[in-house]
């Protein structure tokens, strides 16, 4: 273990869980807007609907737009975490999490930059964007990079198991 594979295997576990728990929390958490309707407070589309308003409010794609985004970002957040999580083909999907987690770090700061008052929508509940919210993405984005480059520079080199030993 070196000090890349480490933030190799931090990053996989934080950023893997990270895009599980945000694709989770945006289908599952409750619809704080409805919350007297018992039926609708757990309903998977009222919830994505509600996702796609804070899509929308970011004023960078239009109502049809923010329906795509909303109805399949939390999938593609899911079903990435979880290979992240896996590791299988590690250096393709730590590239597009990378690229996605710039995408939305260039979001959250334009609309900060903007003093747009809107909720962030990250993790599905309503989250007022602030400058801890851009602080936290481009955390989260540094992670991914080294992640990412590490991942690749690993890749180079030899695996400490495959080296003939000399005895």
């Amino acid at each position: 273990m070196n000090f890349r594979r480490a933030v190799i295997w931090i990053g996989r576990l934080l950023l893997g869980g990270t895009f599980v728990y945000a694709g989770y929390a945006k289908l599952v958490y409750p619809n704080h807007n409805l919350w007297p309707y018992f039926m609708l407070k757990f309903s998977i589309l009222t919830n994505l609907s509600t996702f796609a308003f804070q899509v929308e409010s970011f004023k960078v794609v239009g109502a049809e737009g923010a329906s795509l985004v909303a109805h399949t970002l939390p999938f593609v957040e899911i079903v990435l975490g979880v290979l992240l999580l896996v590791g299988w083909k590690f250096r393709v999907w730590a590239s597009l999490v990378t690229v996605m987690l710039a995408g939305f770090l260039t979001l959250v700061t334009r609309a900060y930059l903007l003093h747009m008052e809107i909720n962030c929508g990250c993790f599905g509940t309503p989250e007022p964007l602030t400058g801890m919210t851009v602080l936290r993405d481009s955390a989260l984005v540094a992670l991914a990079v080294a992640m990412t480059i590490f991942a690749f520079q690993e890749a180079r080199s030899p695996h400490p198991w495959t080296t003939p030993q000399n005895s």
